[in-house]
C-alpha cells in the first residue's frame, strides 16, 4: 500500500511538471481537472487507510493482553499434548517397525558366497546361452519361473532343472501382490508350486515377488505356504537396456556388493548373455563363490533386519 501511495505522490509530481512547461491553455485546464480529481481520490484513500490501522491500533490496544494470554495457553495446551503423547506416538512407531515383515534382501554369512539369480517371466530364447555360460563358469544359479513361463517352456525348465540350478516360484500370471487379497496371493504361488511340481517332482520353497512388489500380505502368503520370500540387493539393471558397459557396472561396482548378496539378471534381457561372462569372470576374481540361494539362506533361527539382511540368530 505504501509504494502505491508513493506511486501516486510521483505521478501527481510529473503531472505538474507536465502543466508547467505546457503552451496550451485547453491542455493546461484539462490537465487542472484531472490533478483536482486525481487528488481527491488520492485524499479519500490516505482516510480509509489512516481509520483502518486506528482500527487496528484500538483493537490491540484495548485487547493485547487477552491475545498475549490466549497464544500462552495455547502453547501449554500443546506441550500437555505433546507430553501426554509421546509414549503413544512412540509405541505407534515402534509397532509399526516390528510388524512390518521384510523378504531376503541378503544374507549374512562369513563366506565369500552369493547368489545370481534370474527372472523368467517372458521370452526363452537366451535360455540355452546363459545355461552355456553359466556351465563354462561352473556356476549354479537361481531361476524364478512365472506359470505362464513353465506351462509355455517346460522343456526350457527341465534343462535347468537338470543342470543343477535352483527352480524358484514367481508367480503364476505375474500379477501385483500388493493389489491381492491374502488368498489371491496364496492363489498365485500355489498354481506355479503345481505345475512344476507335476513337470519336475520337487517342492519348491523359494518365491520372489512379481515386479519386486510386497506388503505384509504378499510376505505372509508366502509364509504360510512354506515359502521363503527373496528379494536382492544388487539389481543388474538389465531389463533396462542401457547397454553391457553400464551393466558391467552396475553389478561389479554396485554400493551392496558383498558376502551374501543377490545379484538379480532377467533371462530374456537384451544385454545380459553378453555381459554376464564379463560379470562372473569379474566376480569369480574378487574370490566370491556363486552357489544357488538354496545353499546361501538360513532356513532356521535366523532373523531379518531392517535392510532384509538375513542374519542367523547366536546361541549361546
Amino acid at each position: 500500500m505504501r509504494n502505491m501511495l508513493e506511486y501516486e505522490k510521483v505521478s501527481r509530481i510529473l503531472l505538474r511538471d507536465k502543466i508547467r512547461h505546457s503552451t496550451s491553455p485547453n491542455f493546461n485546464i484539462l490537465i487542472q481537472i484531472n490533478l483536482f480529481i486525481e487528488e481527491g481520490v488520492f485524499m479519500i484513500k490516505i482516510t480509509r487507510i489512516s481509520k483502518k490501522r486506528d482500527k487496528i491500533s484500538r483493537f490491540w490496544r484495548s485487547n493485547r493482553y487477552n491475545i498475549a494470554l490466549s497464544i500462552c495457553l495455547l502453547g501449554v495446551v500443546i506441550f500437555a499434548a505433546m507430553s501426554l503423547n509421546q509414549d503413544s506416538i512412540v509405541s505407534v512407531f515402534a509397532q509399526n517397525t516390528a510388524t512390518r515383515k521384510l523378504p531376503i534382501y541378503s544374507v549374512e554369512t562369513p563366506n565369500q558366497q552369493l547368489s545370481v539369480t534370474f527372472d523368467a517371466a517372458w521370452g526363452a530364447e537366451d535360455t540355452d546361452t546363459l545355461l552355456g555360460i553359466l556351465a563354462d563358469f561352473n556356476v549354479r544359479a537361481t531361476f524364478f519361473l512365472c506359470g505362464y513361463w513353465v506351462e509355455k517352456h517346460p522343456e526350457e525348465v527341465r534343462r535347468i532343472f537338470d543342470a543343477g540350478h535352483d527352480i524358484g516360484n514367481h508367480g503364476d500370471t505375474h500379477a501385483h501382490g500388493n493389489q491381492l487379497s491374502l488368498e489371491r496371493n496364496k492363489q498365485e504361488i500355489q498354481g506355479v508350486h503345481d505345475k512344476v511340481k507335476d513337470l519336475l517332482g520337487i517342492e519348491m520353497d523359494l518365491f520372489r515377488p512379481p515386479f519386486g512388489e510386497y506388503n505384509n500380505t504378499v510376505i505372509q502368503a508366502a509364509e504360510e505356504l512354506g515359502y521363503f520370500a527373496i528379494q536382492w540387493d544388487v539389481d543388474s539393471h538389465d531389463w533396462m537396456n542401457k547397454g553391457p558397459d553400464y551393466e558391467i557396472n552396475q553389478v561389479l561396482n554396485h554400493k551392496n556388493l558383498r558376502n551374501g548378496s543377490i545379484i538379480l539378471f532377467h533371462n530374456g534381457a537384451r544385454d545380459t548373455p553378453k555381459t554376464l561372462p564379463i560379470i562372473l569372470r569379474g566376480l569369480q576374481d574378487r574370490g566370491f563363490e556363486m552357489v544357488p540361494l538354496s545353499e546361501l539362506i538360513h532356513r532356521e533361527n535366523f532373523t531379518i533386519n531392517h535392510e532384509g539382511r538375513q542374519i542367523p540368530n547366536v546361541t549361546r
